[in-house]
C-alpha cells in the first residue's frame, strides 16, 4: 500500500506515519497542497487529508481526486460541528475523523475503509458483464474471456472509477507505471479498441481529447 499524508503539523504527521509504518510499503508525507498535488500525479492506495492547510482547504483537493481518480479519503479536522462532517462527506471523503484523536482509532479506521474500498473493487456485475479481478476472472454472458495484463489493468481503472472521466494521461501513468514516458499515446487507444472487441458493448463513453467514462 501506498499512503500519502497531507498534514502541516509536522509532528503529527510523523505520528500518523509512525503508527500507519507497518501497514504502508510505501509512506509519502506532505505539509501543503501544493506539496500534495505533486504526489499524486502517481498512484496512492489513500490519502489522509487534514482539512485546514497553508495554501488552501483540503476539501478542494478532495473535489479534486473525486473528479480524476478513486482513491479513498480520510479527512482530518479540528472542526466538529455536523455540518462541517456533512460537508465533507459530501465533498467525497471516504471517512471524517474530528482533533484530537487516537492513533489506534485512526488506524482502526484506515483498516476500515481500505477494506470497504477493496471489495468494491473485486467485483463488477453490470448488465451481462461480470469481472471478477482478484481471480481475473471475466465473462460476458456467462462465457469467459481472456484479457491481456495491460487490458485488464485498463478496465478495473474504468470501472473503479466509474461515472468519472479518466484522462489519458492519468490512464498511462497507471497502466505503464514503469514507463508511461516512453509509451506511445496510441498505445492506449489500441488497447481500448482491443477490450471493446473482446467485451462488445461495454459501457464505456470516450471523452474526445481528454479520456474515458465507465458509464455505471
Amino acid at each position: 500500500m501506498k499512503l500519502l499524508i497531507v498534514e502541516d503539523d509536522r509532528a503529527l504527521n510523523d505520528g500518523i506515519a509512525l503508527s500507519l509504518k507497518a501497514d504502508a510499503d510505501v509512506m509519502l508525507q506532505a505539509y501543503t497542497l501544493a506539496e500534495a498535488r505533486k504526489l499524486l500525479a502517481g498512484e496512492v492506495d489513500l490519502v489522509i487529508l487534514d482539512v485546514n492547510l497553508p495554501d488552501g482547504s483540503g476539501l478542494s483537493l478532495c473535489r479534486e481526486l473525486r473528479a480524476s481518480k478513486r482513491v479513498p479519503v480520510i479527512l482530518l479536522t479540528a472542526n466538529d460541528l455536523e455540518i462541517d462532517v456533512v460537508t465533507g462527506l459530501e465533498s467525497g471523503a471516504d471517512d471524517y475523523i474530528t482533533k484530537p484523536f487516537s492513533l489506534m482509532v485512526l488506524r482502526a479506521r484506515v483498516h476500515a475503509v481500505l477494506r470497504r474500498n477493496n471489495s468494491h473493487a473485486a467485483t463488477c456485475v453490470q448488465g451481462k458483464f461480470s469481472f471478477d479481478f482478484e481471480h481475473m476472472v471475466y465473462q460476458v454472458d456467462g462465457t469467459a474471456v481472456e484479457l491481456s495484463k495491460t487490458e485488464q489493468k485498463l478496465l478495473k481503472l474504468l470501472v473503479t472509477n466509474g461515472g468519472q472521466t479518466m484522462f489519458r494521461g492519468l490512464l498511462i501513468e497507471r497502466i505503464w507505471s514503469d514507463g508511461a514516458q516512453f509509451v506511445d499515446e496510441n498505445a492506449l487507444s489500441v488497447t481500448m479498441r482491443r477490450l471493446r472487441e473482446k467485451l462488445p458493448g461495454i459501457p464505456v463513453r470516450t471523452v474526445y481529447g481528454i479520456g474515458y467514462v465507465w458509464e455505471k
